[in-house]
């Protein structure tokens, strides 16, 4: 064996030692060709893109403000989220993106969305903003009319997706993901991983 190469052997597998890939607890998106940002509204006005949040851990959720369960309920659990990563938190921006600009308005979204946490910020767009960052996303939504006061509902994704301070899609949550594991991968994130 060339004693180049014996010499250079024990440096490549430390190397390689030291690289061990990140474990994720929810789906890693790491490389992914979609989901590249938005340019939408928030509930007060002011017009947002990805790069206003540059530095910062960004978690965009999609539903509307009218839906009886998952969206009430991942906002909560997004809640939960913040509380555990303690200080943490102030890197960490929450975004929900509304698939019912018919019926969320600003103001609509200004009193639902902060319900859950000060931080949280409500996106809108008019309806073909909305569908193109849903498509963006690759976001399903589909009305469908029901038999009462709401007129219909939206059936739609219920995951989250996560960027990472330098503004790249990671990972990707299921609506049932536990506190713990959201928070795990947050950490990572902000620790660089």
């Amino acid at each position: 064996m060339d004693r180049r190469l014996f010499l250079a052997l024990p440096c490549f597998l430390f190397a390689a030692c030291e690289r061990t890939p990140v474990a994720f607890r929810n789906t890693d998106l790491t490389g992914a060709s979609f989901g590249r940002g938005f340019d939408l509204n928030d509930h007060n006005g002011q017009r947002r893109s990805l790069v206003d949040f540059h530095g910062r851990v960004v978690v965009i959720f999609f539903g509307y403000t009218s839906c009886p369960d998952i969206c009430p309920t991942m906002l909560a659990r997004l809640a939960e989220v913040m509380k555990a990563l303690g200080a943490e938190a102030n890197r960490v921006q929450v975004l929900f993106v509304t698939l019912d600009p018919e019926r969320d308005s600003a103001a609509r979204l200004k009193d639902f969305v902060p319900w859950f946490d000060p931080s949280f910020l409500g996106l809108r767009g008019d309806a073909g903003e909305i569908k193109a960052v849903a498509d963006e996303f690759r976001v399903f939504s589909a009305r469908k009319e029901v038999g009462s006061d709401l007129g219909y509902v939206l059936d739609h994704s219920s995951g989250a997706y996560i960027f990472d301070p330098a503004g790249r899609l990671r990972l990707y949550v299921k609506d049932t993901a536990s506190v713990d594991d959201i928070a795990a991968d947050i950490g990572q994130l902000l620790a660089g991983r």
